[in-house]
């Protein structure tokens, strides 16, 4: 019978199909991504105690039910379901088996965390913290609203060329993911930060030549660790937490921003480059939530009496504003329909 599965620092198991696997792998795959799947592999071959290329279903299910019983996240579960998936996938290229047992393993269901996103009055507060005449500034300025303007991502935004501007016709020209192409219109404000920037910031900047739009102080293409970096401290300037601003908080708020304005999902999906509507679906929990909140907040008949008309009846409910408020509690909060009345 397999043994229980051992603490996660086990010894590197030495099974030729898996180094020949990890060896191809390595052709293809950061180093990093290479000793996770090492790890994952091992540890599948300790708790079986035989070389993993002769694993059976039977056995593998079992090894997830003890994951699941050893109380390993969902996320760590298909990720080492994932890796044996690719082991026996490679097996399979190789002729050495004909199935996938790892293939039927039922994976616990991996919720999908509502994105975090900045209010607008937040993302203006970002903004303007960037406001300034020199050409760092003047870069700030521009990167900041291109990536809450325009949804880039930061991989995007760090890529474009200066030739993918348009700012006659408001529009930036992006390589997204798998190498496809979008165009995304900006507005106003960005536009006139992206022409403050090249005519009077980046020329001071462009020791090198380079194509790319944004550079550093030293003239060479912005980092995304550089990105980061910007956006923390100007995070910081403007009152928010910098450890919670990051260029794909700009880009969910640009998405949220755009659904509660209005816009159609469609366009949204196409604005971001979302292959999956689904993904693009995630937005619309968020600004569904928003709804609701301002409903219950702002309607005449989602409130409850304010708190002095239950003081005399001895009603000591809260309120949605806290005590002392003269706002009610919305109706979805509890309460009985006499009590609401």
């Amino acid at each position: 019978m397999p043994t229980r599965v051992p603490n996660p620092r086990v010894p590197k198991v030495r099974d030729p199909d898996v180094e020949g696997f990890l060896a191809l792998l390595a052709a293809r795959r950061a180093a990093k991504t290479v000793e996770a799947y090492r790890r994952d592999l091992a540890q599948l071959g300790a708790y079986l105690g035989k070389p993993i290329a002769k694993a059976t279903l039977e056995e593998l299910e079992r090894y997830t039910a003890q994951l699941r019983a050893d109380g390993l996240s969902g996320a760590t579960i298909a990720r080492r379901t994932a890796a044996a998936r690719s082991f026996y996938r490679h097996q399979q290229l190789l002729g050495a088996r004909d199935d996938n047992p790892a293939a039927a393993i039922k994976l616990p269901r991996r919720a999908k965390p509502l994105p975090k996103t900045l209010s607008p009055g937040e993302a203006e507060r970002l903004i303007q913290a960037a406001a300034g005449t020199q050409p760092r500034a003047l870069r700030d300025q521009a990167l900041v609203e291109l990536l809450y303007g325009a949804g880039l991502r930061v991989s995007e935004a760090i890529g474009l060329e200066k030739a993918g501007v348009d700012l006659d016709d408001r529009l930036v020209r992006v390589m997204g993911k798998g190498g496809k192409e979008r165009v995304v219109p900006i507005g106003r404000p960005a536009a006139q930060a992206l022409l403050g920037y090249l005519a009077r910031g980046r020329p001071y900047l462009d020791a090198r030549h380079r194509p790319e739009l944004f550079l550093n102080a030293r003239g060479g293409a912005l980092t995304r660790a550089g990105a980061f970096l910007i956006l923390r401290k100007l995070a910081e300037k403007a009152g928010l937490d910098p450890h919670r601003v990051h260029p794909h908080l700009l880009r969910h708020s640009f998405a949220t921003h755009l659904l509660e304005g209005g816009a159609d999902l469609r366009s949204v999906q196409e604005m971001l480059g979302h292959a999956d509507l689904s993904t693009t679906e995630l937005y619309t929990h968020v600004t569904d939530k928003r709804r609701r909140q301002l409903y219950y907040q702002a309607h005449p008949h989602a409130r409850r009496k304010p708190p002095e008309e239950h003081v005399a009846t001895g009603s000591t409910r809260r309120t949605t504003d806290g005590p002392g408020v003269g706002r009610g509690v919305a109706d979805d909060e509890g309460g009985t329909r006499k009590a609401r009345a």
